[in-house]
């Protein structure tokens, strides 16, 4: 256990949501525990119906278990302090320390900033008393802009632990020179001195054919990128949120069982799908109209924030 001193801390932040922070987090807490450190994941908030329990009973973000799988310890609640369960379109659960404070209008959390930031920086610093590593991880972009005096996720942890900070952009989506640039451009310059270093995520094809990109990248930014990540379609990490609801279904297109699940409008912990569609011969898909319906084996109403509402 480190007693003597904070641990080294690396943060990965993104250009937008489903970018692959979560996913190289994940990573980096296998391959610095392979390395011999004692690490632990970290994310001050995370907006999330796919929740995990901790050993004792407290509640956090899937992929922050996830993430402390990999680094081979139990999750505990400091690495997810503040976690926000959206119940319906204007409505929100606040999950603090693992335990449900309040359901609230969606912005009504907001007033409690300071004392959410509190408990943010009594997390961090407890996981950096006991690990030689903590890799943090950021939430959405950490330039929207009209909420970032309010965002206690991103680089206000960045700079309150001088962490360094890997900014990843999904090039399988199109833009990534305008998501990186742009990102860059719009952070503080305090904040843009901790980016120190670009990661290009979901890249297709031959490597050698970004070279060019790699060099353009670092010419416009001005900063090194660390690493060119290929697009990986068959990760086996629970999705943190309903953007990662895959389009085509889980498992093979032709297979014996068809499995449908309803892709409600608050569709919670959907992730315990995944061993399903993992199954030998079966197919999950989700379903969201009558016309995508079809004739299933079988037919299972997933949980929900929302049950009456969805069910409706």
């Amino acid at each position: 256990m480190n007693r003597n001193r904070l641990a080294r801390v690396i943060m990965v932040q993104g250009t937008s949501s489903h970018a692959g922070k979560s996913l190289l987090v994940t990573a980096l807490c296998r391959i610095f525990r392979q390395d011999g450190f004692r690490t632990a994941p970290f994310k001050a908030q995370n907006m999330s119906l796919n929740s995990c329990p901790t050993p004792d009973g407290l509640e956090i973000g899937r992929s922050q278990a996830t993430q402390a799988a990999a680094a081979g310890i139990p999750a505990r609640v400091e690495m997810n302090p503040v976690l926000l369960k959206p119940e319906t379109e204007g409505r929100t659960q606040v999950v603090v320390m693992g335990r449900p404070v309040s359901a609230t209008a969606t912005d009504a959390h907001q007033p409690r900033g300071p004392q959410l930031w509190n408990v943010v920086v009594r997390a961090l610093d407890r996981l950096r008393r006991e690990f030689d590593i903590v890799v943090i991880e950021g939430a959405g972009s950490p330039v929207e802009l009209n909420i970032k005096e309010r965002d206690i996720a991103n680089m206000r942890v960045a700079r309150h632990a001088d962490a360094p900070v890997l900014l990843v952009g999904d090039i399988d989506l199109g833009g990534v020179f305008a998501q990186m640039v742009g990102t860059l451009a719009l952070l503080e310059p305090a904040e843009h001195r901790l980016v120190k270093g670009l990661v290009v995520n979901k890249f297709r094809g031959d490597l050698a054919q970004f070279e060019t990109g790699v060099d353009l990248l670092e010419a416009h930014t001005g900063v090194p990128v660390a690493g060119v990540l290929p697009f990986l379609p068959d990760v086996q990490i629970p999705e943190e949120d309903g953007v990662g609801l895959p389009a085509d279904g889980l498992g093979v297109s032709q297979a014996g069982l068809d499995v449908a699940v309803m892709r409600v409008p608050h569709i919670a912990n959907f992730d315990d799908f995944d061993p399903l569609g993992r199954e030998p011969g079966v197919r999950v898909r989700f379903v969201g109209s009558a016309a995508e319906f079809g004739e299933p084996d079988l037919l299972i109403l997933p949980g929900s924030k929302t049950t009456v509402a969805d069910l409706d």
